[in-house]
């Protein structure tokens, strides 16, 4: 996954995930990334920082960022922490930026690839051979993270 901060020709920035660079120049080609404020489908990719990571030490300790003050994180974040961390960060955010339109997730994600109905953010339910014709049929899918916490 990668993120991109994104303007469009009015000047809005927002953020937007896509599976990879490729997936980004295939759905701005087809006119599928949209502005959340004004619709503009004419946007571009703005000026962001990279993410670099640096390889740690293993007697380095990692303290969570200033604004998020949790008395059960740990001092020292394990690797699966940290991708459990981010991906309830991603799954929150397309929970909070997104429709969830439950069942009719495939007939709609179709909708949508066919050009019948505007084109939105949407996430829902698919069965493993739904979301399998989706895939097969071009249409840009991909699971939500299901973390350990959320089978309990």
């Amino acid at each position: 996954m990668i993120r991109y901060s994104l303007r469009c020709d009015r000047g809005h920035e927002f953020e937007s995930w896509f599976q990879d660079s490729a997936a980004y120049d295939r759905q701005v080609k087809r006119r599928l990334v949209a502005c959340p404020v004004c619709d503009s489908v004419k946007v571009e990719k703005a000026i962001m920082a990279p993410r670099i990571g640096r390889k740690r030490r293993s007697n380095e300790r990692t303290a969570p960022p200033p604004n998020e003050s949790n008395a059960t994180t740990p001092m020292v974040m394990s690797p699966e922490q940290e991708l459990r961390a981010k991906l309830r960060e991603l799954r929150d955010f397309v929970k909070s930026n997104a429709e969830d339109v439950g069942q009719r997730f495939p007939a709609e994600a179709r909708k949508m690839h066919y050009g019948e109905i505007k084109h939105r953010p949407i996430y829902g339910q698919a069965s493993p051979d739904d979301a399998k014709a989706l895939v097969d049929e071009g249409v840009d899918v991909m699971p939500m993270p299901v973390l350990p916490e959320d089978r309990n």
